[in-house]
């Protein structure tokens, strides 16, 4: 028997399939709940306390805690109050809540999100690839004179209607 490109498309894509099953399903599931990032689905209420340098000014502060959303409520000689918390100048002591993901979901959508100046983006690009290969190699799963192929062709060509769709919609 005569090993085509076909068999060995289909081998790989069973096989790798199998192998980033686990992968497809972290990254589903962080995807998802990226979705929600601008809510406070799933988020619980988390104290922090910072020690920062004494005497900085309101714009500054913002800067040096990286919080979305910071603004300033009230100021007077000692105290910075701003929505969530409050900076001592004196002290230099920031105390404030946040809203967080539980610690699993808050790994998952980081790594989901990662940069290329982070050390794991690789997987990022790895799974990309991967997908791209899933994509591809589909196309080897059933022989094309048989109408499976066929209604496949039909489905992929409204896949990319409808992604094209939501691309300009």
């Amino acid at each position: 028997m005569r090993k085509t490109t076909g068999l060995y498309m289909r081998i790989l894509h069973r096989y790798l399939g199998f192998f980033f099953a686990g992968v497809m399903a972290m990254y589903a599931i962080s995807g998802i709940v990226l979705v929600f990032r601008d809510t406070d689905f799933l988020k619980n209420e988390v104290q922090f306390q910072k020690e920062l340098t004494p005497g900085l000014k309101a714009e500054s502060l913002g800067k040096t805690l990286k919080r979305k959303g910071y603004k300033v409520e009230k100021e007077d000689g000692q105290k910075i109050i701003f929505n969530g918390g409050s900076y001592d100048k004196s002290s230099g002591i920031a105390t404030y809540t946040d809203k967080k993901l539980p610690l699993l979901l808050d790994k998952m959508t980081h790594l989901h999100k990662a940069k290329s100046s982070q050390p794991l983006f690789f997987l990022n690009v790895l799974f990309g690839v991967s997908l791209l290969f899933f994509v591809v190699s589909a196309f080897w799963m059933f022989r094309p004179s048989t109408p499976v192929f066929k209604k496949g062709i039909y489905f992929t060509i409204g896949g990319v209607l409808l992604t094209l769709l939501l691309l300009f919609v």
